[in-house]
């Protein structure tokens, strides 16, 4: 087994008891760092960025050294895997994610394939590879990947979307041609997080980042039963350890319970749910990871302080809580803000 000063968190994932809360937070290597912004204009663009190793693992350090997190996150994109199908992923300035070529003939849509993760998506496991030599065993590694459905909706609509109307008219016109990008998206998810733990993921997560958007039973028919898959074909262990995952359904409240029998150790909840409740709710089933409301990290640092702490009395003296936001860190947070709620999250169980 691999060295690991610091496994609270994977420890948390598995329900184990742990000393205090663990927390890293999602988008933690971005905008709101200075470092970063100057490492991504040395770099050119933010896919430049990306598909370098050495860069993506400088970034991937740079909140560790400013803040004691207890895991690493690896700084990658989601859309990494339908770049790699060839759908020809860009960034327009201001616009965020495009593709050039996204899904919208039948043709296209039965000659999607999965790639293979070892040889178009490369440069990711390099990367996964490069951080975890540079981490040495002092926190765990996070690896990831967007869902199926989620993924979708980029590939199909071509980019971001206020209303997903072209993806959701396929889903309901076409449901067949749906589920196979979902099939197909699916098995390309797999092998990718898999591949990912064979480099060195320690743990992964998969953001839903869109699954909040269907109906319930579109999202039971669309996202939920690829996200179990999903669960049934990760790799559970390596290199003597149990690698757990983490599934993160934004506005996926409602069905918590549902989400939380799909087969991963741990579901990740938006700020929008109480964690108590969600706690009462799945019981034993799962750990849970959240949610504090990342615009709390604009206020004050007392605010900051008082939020997590409602957080933390919320889930109660149970074993199975990542601390961490209910969605990505804005660009706009102060980085004296993040120290704040780490060093509060961590002195929480010694001062109770």
């Amino acid at each position: 087994m691999s060295r690991l000063d610091n496994d609270t968190f994977l420890r948390a994932l598995l329900r184990q008891p742990t000393p205090y809360t663990p927390v890293w937070l999602m988008r933690q290597a971005g905008r709101y760092l200075p470092e970063y912004r100057e490492t991504r204009k040395r770099a050119g663009s933010f896919l430049a960025l990306c598909k370098s190793p050495a860069l993506a693992c400088e970034v991937t350090l740079q909140p560790l050294t400013r803040f004691a997190l207890d895991a690493a996150i690896l700084f990658s994109d989601i859309l990494t895997v339908p770049d790699a199908m060839g759908l020809g992923l860009y960034f327009a300035e201001g616009e965020g994610p495009k593709f050039e070529r996204p899904l919208r003939e039948e043709w296209e849509i039965r000659n999607l394939a999965a790639p293979d993760p070892t040889v178009e998506l490369r440069y990711v496991m390099d990367a996964v590879a490069e951080i975890r030599r540079a981490l040495d065993g002092s926190v765990p590694l996070i690896g990831f990947s967007g869902s199926p459905w989620t993924l979708a909706c980029y590939m199909v609509e071509g980019g971001s979307s206020d209303d997903y109307r072209k993806v959701k008219a396929l889903a309901y016109t076409r449901p067949d041609l749906m589920h196979h990008i979902l099939d197909v998206t699916t098995q390309a998810v797999v092998a990718y997080l898999n591949a990912q733990i064979e480099a060195g993921a320690q743990a992964v997560m998969v953001f839903d980042s869109w699954g909040g958007t269907l109906s319930e039973a579109a999202y039971r028919e669309f996202s939920l039963a690829y996200l179990a898959r999903i669960a049934a074909g990760l790799t559970r262990e390596r290199d003597g350890r149990r690698v757990p995952s983490i599934v993160f359904t934004k506005g996926g409240g409602l069905w918590l319970e549902a989400i939380a029998d799909a087969g991963f150790d741990a579901v990740g909840l938006d700020w929008t749910m109480d964690i108590g409740r969600a706690r009462a709710l799945v019981g034993e089933r799962v750990a849970l990871q959240g949610n504090l409301d990342p615009a709390v990290l604009c206020a004050s640092p007392e605010a900051v302080v008082a939020e997590a702490r409602r957080v933390l009395d919320a889930f109660g003296p149970h074993p199975g809580h990542v601390f961490n936001l209910g969605h990505g860190i804005s660009q706009f947070t102060p980085p004296e803000n993040v120290a704040a709620l780490v060093e509060a999250v961590h002195a929480y169980d010694r001062d109770a």
